[in-house]
């Protein structure tokens, strides 16, 4: 059977592993009539539960609109990886923004991990939580790159991480292929679904609102917002536009800052626990130093989850199996015979600076997406912010909101082929180890 015809048990959700496993399987009804609140959030992703749970903690009545399900995104659908940082190193934002802002996104860059295990340990989220990252380097060169890397997260106050030399590889994951790398052991693991699932229903012992299959038709930016779906509005004092790769035309003024990109993800097999614990003794995520990575890691139940690609635009591959199985065996051969039973996909949103981009539509309109591929904590991090800046402390958030942004060349018709063309230039010098 095709992965694509799983029945995943979350009608409405991508065919994956995640759906599949999900603790909570109720379904929250359409938005119908009209409704008040503090703030409307429109999308039910990390960003939007994070800021909602954030605002509703601090005493908000809050309202979000999600047009499909809960974590039907990028947030339902990743990677699992707890990675640090963003998506552009401390030393990059240094020379592109100066000393200050770099010093500001530093102090920062660990928080999203933070708000992560505090939310896990408050509200008592079952999401497979387990410690340690592991960036592996194919080459001598990605090795000299991590050290200088680690001396510039230090000197931010990041002092959990680790240099692995070829000879401490085995005891990370069971390859050849990588000449060493570095552990972040303040990085891990979750199950992406059943965290935002968790994390939505602490929103909701909060007295916080989320209808489902409710997408937002408009978005009125005025003194007094409102947001507008099909058979429903929502007025709010604050607006939060947490769409990221699924905001559509929504609103095309921020549409056009991000690209929709597709990763693909397999999951194979239960496998025998023995074999499990040899192909990844130390239980990390794993994710390699190219410009197209690959990423895999252990499920709780033993499965091997391994993912990669890329899709400008958010295409997908004509086969997810065919695209990524190649791959994981040249990581791991032992899995020759092994069964595929669930492949996906999912889009996250891009930027042209690969950095998010955040801001305002108007005093009362705000916005935060464009990740970038590092999202499971820095939409934790921003969506934590735009909660603080509702809450009328916007120190931090303006912080992202001064970062300048810019659309990606050639509009709507020649802006996916042009990114492209730049992706083969950063292929081509993987390869080649240049």
């Amino acid at each position: 059977m095709d992965a694509a015809e799983n029945d995943t048990g979350r009608p409405g959700h991508a065919p994956s592993y995640y759906a599949a496993t999900a603790n909570d399987r109720s379904i929250r009804p359409a938005l119908r009539g009209e409704v008040a609140t503090d703030v409307c959030i429109v999308g039910a992703g990390f960003t939007g539960i994070s800021a909602g749970l954030e605002l509703a903690e601090r005493g908000f009545s809050v309202v979000v609109l999600e047009a499909v399900r809960i974590g039907f995104g990028a947030s339902g659908r990743n990677g699992g990886q707890i990675v640090n940082g963003y998506s552009r190193d401390l030393a990059i934002i240094e020379r592109r923004y100066g000393a200050e802002k770099a010093r500001a996104l530093g102090a920062m860059s660990l928080e999203g991990g933070n708000i992560i295990r505090d939310r896990v340990a408050r509200y008592a989220i079952a999401c497979d939580l387990r410690a340690g990252n592991f960036l592996a380097a194919f080459t001598g060169k990605q090795l000299r790159e991590m050290e200088e890397t680690k001396h510039n997260w230090e000197s931010h106050g990041h002092t959990g991480l680790e240099l692995i030399d070829r000879t401490g590889v085995a005891g990370i994951v069971d390859t050849d292929r990588y000449a060493g790398g570095m552990v972040d052991h303040l990085g891990g693991h979750i199950h992406p679904l059943n965290l935002v699932l968790g994390e939505a229903a602490a929103l909701e012992t909060l007295g916080g609102r989320i209808y489902e299959r409710s997408p937002a038709t408009a978005v009125e930016t005025g003194p007094s917002p409102l947001v507008r779906t099909r058979d429903g509005v929502v007025r709010a004092r604050y607006v939060l536009v947490c769409g990221n790769a699924y905001l559509g035309r929504l609103l095309p003024e921020i549409g056009g800052k991000i690209m929709p990109v597709s990763s693909q993800i397999i999951a194979t097999e239960p496998l025998e626990p023995a074999l499990a614990r040899r192909l990844l003794p130390a239980g990390y995520c794993v994710e390699d130093a190219s410009y197209v990575l690959d990423y895999f890691r252990r499920t709780a139940d033993d499965r091997l989850l391994y993912g990669g690609g890329v899709g400008y635009g958010g295409s997908d591959p004509h086969s997810i199996v065919g695209a990524i199985r190649p791959n994981m065996l040249k990581t791991f051969p032992a899995l020759r015979d092994t069964r595929i039973d669930f492949a996906w996909s999912g889009n996250f949103a891009l930027t042209l600076t690969r950095v998010p981009h955040v801001g305002r539509l108007s005093p009362t309109v705000y916005f935060s997406h464009g990740d970038s591929g590092h999202g499971v904590t820095t939409t934790h991090l921003l969506g934590k912010l735009l909660g603080e800046a509702v809450a009328g402390h916007a120190e931090r958030f303006d912080v992202w909101a001064s970062l300048p942004y810019y659309p990606f060349p050639g509009g709507h018709s020649f802006s996916v082929p042009l990114t492209v063309m730049g992706s083969w230039w950063y292929r081509l010098r993987d390869r080649l180890g240049v």
